[in-house]
């Protein structure tokens, strides 16, 4: 690989930028730093270095969100305000 740069021109949020010059002045980089370590991991992998996903939850954690909900809505449901009572209950 040779010595010679070229410029590149991200567009980003204002915000977004702000937030990881903090998080990459922190770990002792520059943004240009990151970047070049992002495409060079991408380029060992042959693609990019982390999931991408629309962190939506599958169907077994959408339905136990559900039940979750619908407990806690029951008012022949248990609850427990105190540690101890909890524990004790679970103990018996």
């Amino acid at each position: 690989m040779s010595g010679t740069t070229t410029n590149v021109n991200i567009r980003m949020n204002t915000e977004l930028k702000k937030q990881a010059e903090t998080l990459f002045g922190e770990l002792g980089m520059n943004l240009t730093t990151a970047f070049n370590i992002f495409v060079r991991q991408s380029l060992r992998q042959g693609g990019i270095p982390f999931t991408v996903s629309l962190n939506e939850p599958n169907k077994e954690t959408i339905d136990a969100m559900l039940e979750a909900k619908r407990i806690s809505k029951d008012e022949n449901v248990k609850g427990y305000r105190d540690l101890e009572a909890l524990f004790k209950d679970l103990n018996a």
